[in-house]
């Protein structure tokens, strides 16, 4: 028989035993409960991000700004957005004035319900502001401004009273001034720092580096990001990751390019020209060229980059095999559905597409609106959006 005191002692240890036992579950409890919350956070942090539907994209000129409107264009259409489209005959959004709410179709009834807006404009924040949500995404694209002038030379030589009346690109940058004048600025706007024009500020201004640094902080602050048509596909990549987009929702087939034996060749002397003749917007490239590569390094690498721009091509060989009869771009004259022709300027040839003739309808359908020039998706989105009115006239050359 076993004494009272050893009973007594039992008893304690079997106490301190169930405490500790105690202590030991409460502790795995609140480890498995710390542990959840860990994984809980990170299946939040794994979550796909939502894809943002309202966005402004500042069309600049001669900048493959025209293929990335075609993408713009395309996301409304597949996810049945609300696109601001140019009022009554315009074909653009006011442009060269700047821009008025009034210039886009039905404002007054819509309001500030647009989710897209991507056709030309002068830049006006607060005009804008009144059409587009307060959570709309702000982007815009840059282009070298040497390769710009060239491409700007061609297309507008026409048009343009500083380039009409010189013999090539390099005779004009030669003595610029002798063709430019100031006080046809709204005629001229093409030939001189057109970047600058088109987000808003005068491009005859004086290059004078506090204003300059002023401006760039202004674009800063009114976008969201800025991407550089010299690398369109890391481009494509890096807003594909910033909008949370698909990568079908950004590949794309050229549009609004050139035959190249319409490119001019500048001469070493005329590309330094460029940069003292368009000093704002070199400025303008220079500091936002940086800022571009600083945003991939600091959100995708330029590994995965690499790994991504490859996909892309990938897969758009891989639509262009599907869609396109010549594999390429064609000429204007070789062009065969002239409801497929693109706008014609200039001295440029500006090429277009041929698709195959045994694709089922809605292979069709989705490789024609890939091609799609510029002017004719505005009027068919116009005619979707506002069947109501009148269709707009277009004017197209057919030579």
């Amino acid at each position: 028989m076993k004494s009272p005191g050893s009973t007594s002692r039992n008893i304690k240890c079997l106490i301190v035993f169930s405490l500790c036992l105690g202590l030991v579950f409460l502790s795995g409890f609140f480890h498995m409960k710390n542990k959840n919350n860990v994984i809980s956070e990170s299946h939040e942090e794994l979550l796909p991000c939502r894809a943002k539907t309202n966005v402004m994209f500042l069309k600049t000129h001669k900048t493959a700004s025209s293929t990335i409107l075609n993408i713009m264009f395309r996301f409304a259409e597949r996810y049945n957005l609300t696109v601001a489209l140019p009022a009554n005959e315009l074909l653009h959004l006011g442009y060269p004035e700047t821009f008025q709410a009034q210039f886009v179709e039905e404002f007054q009834t819509i309001g500030q319900n647009y989710n897209i807006m991507c056709n030309h404009l002068r830049f006006n924040p607060s005009e804008v502001q009144k059409v587009m949500a307060a959570n709309t995404f702000y982007f815009s694209i840059l282009r070298n401004p040497i390769l710009l002038l060239e491409s700007s030379y061609v297309y507008y030589k026409d048009d343009v009273p500083a380039f009409k009346f010189s013999k090539d690109v390099n005779e004009y940058l030669a003595s610029p001034t002798k063709y430019y004048h100031p006080a046809n600025y709204k005629q001229n706007i093409y030939a001189r720092n057109i970047m600058w024009f088109d987000f808003g500020y005068d491009n005859n201004a004086e290059d004078n580096k506090k204003y300059i640094q002023t401006v760039l902080k202004e674009i800063e602050q009114n976008f969201h990001l800025i991407l550089i048509a010299d690398y369109f596909d890391e481009s494509m990549i890096l807003l594909k990751h910033t909008l949370c987009w698909d990568l079908d929702d950004v590949i794309y087939f050229k549009l609004n390019s050139r035959s190249q034996d319409t490119v001019q060749t500048l001469t070493p002397e005329s590309k330094e020209r460029v940069k003292a003749w368009c000093s704002l917007d070199w400025e303008l490239y220079l500091h936002f060229n940086q800022s571009f590569w600083r945003r991939i390094e600091e959100t995708i690498g330029l590994k995965e980059l690499e790994n991504e721009v490859n996909h892309l091509r990938r897969r758009q060989k891989e639509l262009m095999e599907i869609c396109l009869l010549n594999q390429e771009a064609v000429g204007k004259d070789h062009i065969n559905n002239k409801a497929l022709l693109p706008y014609q300027s200039g001295a440029a040839n500006i090429l277009g597409y041929n698709l195959k003739q045994d694709l089922d309808n809605r292979t069709l359908r989705t490789c024609q609106k890939m091609v799609m020039p510029e002017l004719q998706y505005m009027s068919h989105l116009y005619a979707v959006q506002h069947p109501h009115k009148k269709r707009k006239q277009l004017g197209l050359p057919l030579a």
